[in-house]
Order: structure tokens, then sequence, then C-alpha cells
């Protein structure tokens, strides 16, 4: 009777951690299933625009520059995420999304780097490389190699999480759209307009007020850089080139919109290889003037 009082016991204690158990991984798995539908929702609800997220690695090397208080500008385009960092020097080479292995493949396609300025706490200024990183997905971490100066490639794993709208981004509510040339009723002709350049590394201007011609509704400004090293500029997915042979690159863009920062690339030839660099130009409407 005491053997089988016994076994009846062992049982009985064997259900009820069997049951735990399955407690335990119902609750895991509710838990896992909530944090993907939170971080599908999450990217699902982010809109067409400009964000700022945090971007997280696996090296104290390999990091946001401390200016940048461990945050990268995150764009999200038809879709598409890519976050722009800055890093805390020019040690790193380029990066490649993906295994190390793959970005030594021929024809892989290496992300180059801009040339960021950053201003640290103390008010010193420092020119350091940045780069844009296609992001997969958010809230979970993906493979970025990285090339140093010793030509040799390392693999890491990179996070970002945590998007906020940036300030005065239009397409995230931060600003309005800002108006068109009809809405302005700017009627056919040549005018000036001032225009802010920001962007890059800080170095470059352009010169304002800038000359503009309205024609059929439609503006175009003729944008003249502080250098004579961008070859081409895209706007709107457009490519647009010099219209100048001698001097500082010149080039006529059209503009979608006055008092709202314009997205647009800027092509230069002035570092060892050529690349893009990300650019935004605002047009003041108040600003604009019949052309003498």
């Amino acid at each position: 009777m005491k053997r089988k009082t016994v076994i009846a016991l062992c049982m009985l204690s064997i259900a009820a951690t069997m049951g735990s158990y399955s407690s335990v991984m119902a609750e895991e798995k509710t838990s896992a299933e909530a944090a993907a539908e939170s971080k599908e929702a999450i990217e699902n609800e982010l809109k067409d625009g400009i964000y700022t997220a945090d971007f997280d690695t696996d090296s104290n090397m390999f990091h946001v520059n401390e200016a940048k208080d461990g945050k990268g500008t995150l764009t999200v385009k038809n879709g598409e995420m890519t976050i722009h960092v800055s890093l805390v020097s020019k040690s790193i080479i380029n990066l490649f999304s993906g295994k190390a292995e793959d970005a030594q493949k021929e024809g892989a396609k290496v992300l180059e780097p801009t040339e960021d300025e950053v201003t640290y706490s103390d008010g010193y200024k420092e020119t350091v490389y940045g780069f844009d990183i296609p992001v997969p997905s958010l809230e979970e971490e993906f493979d970025v190699a990285l090339l140093g100066k010793k030509g040799k490639w390392y693999d890491h794993k990179v996070s970002v999480s945590n998007p906020q709208p940036a300030e005065n981004s239009e397409e995230t509510g931060g600003s309005s759209e800002g108006k068109t040339a009809e809405e302005l009723k700017l009627e056919d002709g040549d005018y000036t307009v001032e225009v802010a350049l920001e962007g890059g590394s800080g170095k470059a201007t352009v010169e304002s007020p800038a000359e503009m011609k309205i024609s059929d509704g439609k503006a175009m400004a003729t944008i003249t850089w502080s250098s004579p090293n961008y070859d081409y500029m895209i706007v709107d997915g457009e490519k647009y080139e010099m219209v100048n042979t001698e001097g500082n690159s010149v080039f006529d863009i059209p503009v979608a919109a006055f008092d709202t920062a314009l997205e647009v690339k800027a092509d230069t030839v002035a570092m060892s290889e050529p690349h893009e660099i990300d650019y935004t130009l605002q047009f003041d409407s108040e600003s604009v003037k019949k052309a003498e």
C-alpha cells in the first residue's frame, strides 16, 4: 500500500512539473510572439521620413561617435530603411552589409564613407567617417562587416531600435510640407531666392541668393557650389550634370517646394574615390525677388 502511495505521489509530482514546464513554455512562446508582433507593428507604422534611432554594435571599437549620443539618422523611403551613422574616426575604410567573407568576393558592393563633421560637448570639432547602412529590420541584430586600415575585414553584429521622428522632418510631421511655386502664385520669369545648405562635413557651401527661373509654374534654381569637385547631383531620383566647364561646380535643379528641407545628393571627386554625399537644400519663399 505504501509503495502504491509513493508511486502515486511521484506521478502527481511529475504531472505537476510537466504542467508547470508547459505553462512556462507557453508563456515564453506568447512573449516571443508578442515581441515579434510589436517589432512588426513598429516597422509598419513608420511612414516615409527621417527619424533618429539607437545604433548598437558588439564592439567598443566600432560604434557611433560620442557626439551623437549613440544615435544615427534613420531614413525610411518606399518601405526601405537606411541609417546614417557618424563613427569615431577615419580608421574604418569601408563597411559591407553582410559577412566579411562575402565582402571579399568579386563584385561585392561595399559601403563608401562620407566625411562628417562632429562637434563635442567642449566645442571641439572633428571630421570623421560616416556610413549609410541598409537596415533589414528593427529591434534585432544583423551582420555588418568592416574593413580597417590594415586591409583586413572583420565581422560584427549591429542593431537599430527606438526610432523617433526627427526634428524638422516634414514627412514625419515635424514641419510643413512647404509650398510650390504655383501655390505661392509666382509668375513665370527670373528671380533670386535665399537658399540654405545642410549636410556632409559642413565645409561645403552654396551661393545665396541663387538665381531661379519660373516656367509654366515650375521652379528651377541655379546652385553654385564652393568647390569645383562636384560632378553631378541627384534630385528626386533624377541625375543632373554640371552646366559649366570651368570654376566651381554649377547645376540647374528643380525646386519641388519652398520653406522645407529638400533632400539631394552631390557626387564629389575630391576623395580617393568618387562618392555621393547627402545634403538638404531649403529655399526661403519670403526672400524671393524679381531679378534685376
